[in-house]
């Protein structure tokens, strides 16, 4: 007697053909991905396109009027008197600083109070920053401090 296969798909050909798949990776290696990629998806994040920006005025890299459309009210004011000191310029023979990281946090819809630790030389200062979305879609820094005073 001769058997002939049907080639139907019930259930129990199809469990066992998720049986039979490709082996999964079981150790906990990952491959890691980019450096360069993961720059550039964390300064999409407003809290790190503030700190940059923040960063390069305080450091003496840009000058104040570049902020002019990003901030409101007195913030800006506050930058108009603290960056021709430059407090985050390093000293000399110093490396270019840069923000090691930010966090934030969300008080509430339209709010972010975020806090970035600076690299400056040899020093590490805190910068804290609150961004508020404004009507027209765009956020904007409403508030700085440096290492705990108010600018």
């Amino acid at each position: 007697m001769q058997r002939t296969t049907t080639g139907s798909t019930g259930p129990a050909r199809t469990a066992r053909a998720a049986r039979t798949g490709p082996p999964r990776r079981a150790d906990s290696r990952r491959p890691h991905p980019d450096p360069a990629a993961r720059r550039r998806e964390r300064e999409g994040l407003p809290r790190y396109w503030f700190a940059n920006r923040l960063l390069l005025t305080l450091s003496g890299q840009r000058p104040v009027h570049w902020m002019l459309g990003h901030t409101v009210g007195a913030a800006y004011d506050q930058l108009a008197a603290l960056a021709p000191q430059a407090p985050l310029r390093p000293p000399p023979p110093g490396r270019t600083p840069f923000v090691r990281r930010c966090d934030e946090f969300r008080p509430g819809p339209g709010v972010i109070e975020a806090f970035a630790r600076i690299v400056s030389g040899d020093r590490l200062q805190a910068l804290a920053f609150r961004l508020e979305h404004g009507a027209d879609r765009r956020w904007r820094c409403s508030a700085v401090e440096l290492g705990g005073a108010r600018m």
